[in-house]
């Protein structure tokens, strides 16, 4: 299964195309496309640049984020990470 994510023009907030051709915040909302469906869904999705930019197909897992990309998608989904593991260089 798919999904066609992108970002809202006005705030940037991670948006998800629904199944009657809305857009929503909510991922348990978002349409689940087959193959057949998703680049038709894209397309017409992408021709609405007034509401969202950067529209991308997405797979779905358990309707979670799935495929290789599954951590990025993840992260859209819940907002940017806080802290870091990673030690800081000093001059």
């Amino acid at each position: 299964m798919k999904t066609v994510t992108a970002n809202r023009l006005t705030d940037g907030r991670v948006i998800y195309r629904t199944a009657t051709g809305e857009w929503t915040t909510e991922l348990a909302e978002a349409a689940r496309l087959d193959t057949d469906q998703a680049d038709a869904v894209l397309e017409l999705a992408s021709g609405e640049s007034h509401i969202a930019v950067g529209a991308y197909l997405i797979e779905l897992a358990r309707d979670l984020p799935g495929g290789q990309k599954w951590r990025r998608e993840g992260i859209r989904l819940t907002g940017p990470t806080t802290g870091s593991t990673h030690a800081h260089a000093t001059a």
